[in-house]
């Protein structure tokens, strides 16, 4: 079944995460204005639109996504005028722009939570979660995303707030309507000013669970999730919002099995476009082919005709793709490329994540102290606190740290990487010298070349965007083969995850044919034949090798 054609649809999205892309003010920080400076470099990869993370006013406890003021702009990233600029620039590139909200909470200095916490009796306690203690103890067992507890005891009223990330960052309270109007008044105000999208964070966190009671086992925090009461909310959200504006939304959407996540996107239910899952990103701590193509066939059949996905393998909470998920040394090129095949030829809406169209790589500082990420932290100071070694929870902790995605964007090999002028905010990866942006603008074969014509490639060929999907790989552990079909048109993608040589057969004529005919749309290795014509049905792929196939007859 066909989807229905919509520009939204259509597009490739390029996330920023600013204050790690450029500074301009030499404070350290990158800025909306850092932003402005490389659009046109943004704007040659052929993407569609730019995400930016959250840039609000916040005391910045988790980089922004802790809000004290919806409708400032921080002072660290600069002013509401460059934030205008910036709407400006992109859309004068034939770019849209997202923007990143969060509505699951605020900070704790936001004036709602100030006045809130005022009193038991004040007009918005209940914009939040409150809760009486039990026996001097919190109200429930419930930890956080990043405590042991998602409780705080508030002093002044004697009653604990909610929190399912940082202590500072409480919960809002989605069950009081006059909270949630407040809400959308906010999310149209930043649309009027010309937001094309919106990424909303932790929506599966916005209903709260019916009872305060303790869970069996508070460790798996799915609790805290897909509640009852939560697509009430979304459908409100798009009839008082979404659905007057030419936008495209996508809900981050935590613990999303295929069947849950369908009820998000489907069309008819008119909630959002499209979502983020994460049995990926958070549940698959290393490459697993298997797994991955059971992932993806389960979602691809829940959203036939139905919605959207996306698809990413790194983001700003994580880690660089190709060193969780490929060979980040003698095969980072190839695995980089080859990555970036698959999330741009599978169905859904591919992401790319800063600095990952040139094969950038996680990183290992030294110290705990060299670190930044509160979620690590944290967890660093919970382990070692139940007394186990910190060299050994330190090593444990590295290879998913939030902060492996946030080191400075790599334009250059001098000093700070071209950064900015000044020492950056967080420390760069060492290799910067080794991979940049201007090394690879200057190789036709680099990775950088490769996605530009990945993304070329999906904005003339709408085999891309709208053709069904067949797994035809089966569960080798290795070799992912898949057909993209539209019409008269039909693609084959294959690629060799690993760091030996293999060999595909093919065990059905492909469009009835006796013997195969195929042109090579793309591939990530110099000389791969364009022509492949084999009676025996064989393709032999090298290490990390990707190729792309248009079916002739």
């Amino acid at each position: 079944m066909q989807a229905k054609q919509a520009w939204w649809k259509e597009s490739v999205v390029y996330q920023v995460y600013w204050r790690s892309f450029r500074d301009t003010n030499g404070d350290g920080i990158g800025d909306l204005r850092g932003v402005i400076e490389k659009l046109d470099y943004i704007q040659s990869l052929g993407v569609t639109m730019v995400w930016i993370n959250p840039f609000n006013e916040s005391p910045d406890k988790d980089n922004g996504y802790d809000v004290s003021d919806y409708y400032t702009v921080m002072k660290k990233a600069g002013t509401m005028a460059d934030f205008e600029l910036l709407v400006k620039e992109t859309h004068a590139r034939g770019m849209k722009i997202m923007m990143d909200v969060v509505v699951n909470h605020t900070s704790d200095r936001h004036p709602w939570f100030l006045e809130s916490r005022s009193s038991i009796s004040s007009p918005k306690r209940d914009w939040y979660v409150w809760q009486d203690g039990k026996d001097g103890e919190p109200p429930t067992n419930w930890r956080s995303y990043f405590n042991p507890s998602s409780w705080e005891l508030d002093e002044t009223t004697n009653q604990y707030y909610m929190h399912s990330f940082a202590i500072e960052q409480p919960d809002l309270n989605w069950a009081n309507k006059e909270m949630r109007l407040e809400i959308y008044k906010m999310l149209r105000f930043w649309l009027d000013k010309g937001v094309d999208g919106l990424r909303l964070d932790a929506l599966a966190l916005l209903a709260k669970p019916q009872s305060f009671t303790d869970v069996e086992d508070p460790r798996d925090i799915r609790y805290l999730t897909h509640n009852p009461g939560l697509h009430e909310y979304l459908q409100e959200m798009n009839h008082e919002v979404f659905r007057h504006y030419d936008m495209m939304t996508v809900g981050e959407i935590a613990f999303a099995t295929p069947e849950l996540g369908a009820l998000f996107v489907d069309e008819e239910r008119q909630e959002l476009n499209t979502l983020f899952h994460f049995e990926v990103a958070d549940e698959m701590p290393e490459w697993d082919m298997v797994r991955f193509k059971h992932i993806q066939r389960q979602w691809a059949e829940a959203l036939e005709g139905r919605g959207f996905g996306s698809q990413f393998l790194n983001n700003h909470d994580h880690t660089r793709q190709v060193s969780r998920y490929g060979n980040d040394k003698e095969y980072r090129e190839e695995s980089a490329t080859l990555l970036a095949t698959m999330i741009h030829t599978l169905p859904g809406i591919p992401y790319i994540y800063q600095g990952e169209e040139i094969g950038m790589t996680g990183v290992r500082y030294e110290t705990i102290g060299d670190y930044k990420d509160i979620a690590m932290i944290n967890k660093y100071v919970e382990e070692v606190g139940k007394g186990k070694d910190p060299a050994a929870v330190f090593q444990a902790l590295q290879p998913l740290s939030r902060d492996n995605s946030r080191t400075p964007m790599q334009w250059n090999g001098s000093r700070y990487a071209g950064f900015g002028s000044e020492e950056p905010w967080i420390k760069l990866n060492p290799n910067y010298e080794e991979i940049n942006v201007e090394l690879a603008e200057n190789d036709p074969h680099s990775v950088l070349a490769f996605y530009r014509k990945l993304i070329a490639l999906r904005k003339s060929h709408p085999v891309m965007v709208y053709g069904n999907f067949t797994d035809i790989s089966e569960d080798d552990p290795h070799l992912y083969v898949y057909v993209r079909e539209l019409d008269e048109t039909e693609w084959i993608v294959l690629l060799n995850h690993g760091e030996e040589a293999r060999t595909f057969t093919f065990s059905d004529p492909i469009c009835g044919a006796e013997s195969m005919n195929l042109q090579l749309v793309l591939g990530n290795y110099k000389d791969t034949p364009s022509i492949w014509n084999e009676e025996n049905r064989s393709v032999e792929l090298r290490p990390f090798e990707a190729r792309i196939y248009e079916v002739l007859g």
